[in-house]
């Protein structure tokens, strides 16, 4: 795993995070709760690794929420930030594009 994905796990866990707009509204739209996120990051999985997304790198992770069902989390810090990340988006993963695991696109 990648410095990155460690420096995300890290800044996380200070709490020294952000949720964007759109993060927000889709929160909102998978009736997902910022709460929900956040007591699921301990057990986060690493899925993918976006180094060179445009505002800024970011990782995506398989997350629970409270009720134990699977949420895709991405996670991203801005550029030119050093100490915050963001959630850019969460949604429930469609079973038709990801395999079994939720890991791997189909």
């Amino acid at each position: 795993m990648s410095d990155f994905v460690e420096k995300v796990r890290a800044l996380i866990h200070a709490g020294d995070v952000r949720i964007s707009e759109h993060g927000y509204d889709e929160l909102a739209e998978d009736g997902l709760t910022a709460r929900d996120v956040l007591s699921g990051v301990p057990g986060a999985v690493f899925v993918e690794e976006y180094p060179n997304y445009w505002k800024g790198p970011c990782v995506l992770f398989l997350q629970k929420d409270r009720s134990g069902a699977p949420i895709h989390v991405v996670w991203g810090i801005p550029r030119g930030h050093d100490n915050l990340v963001v959630l850019i988006t969460a949604y429930r993963p469609d079973p038709g594009r990801w395999d079994q695991t939720l890991t791997r696109r189909r």
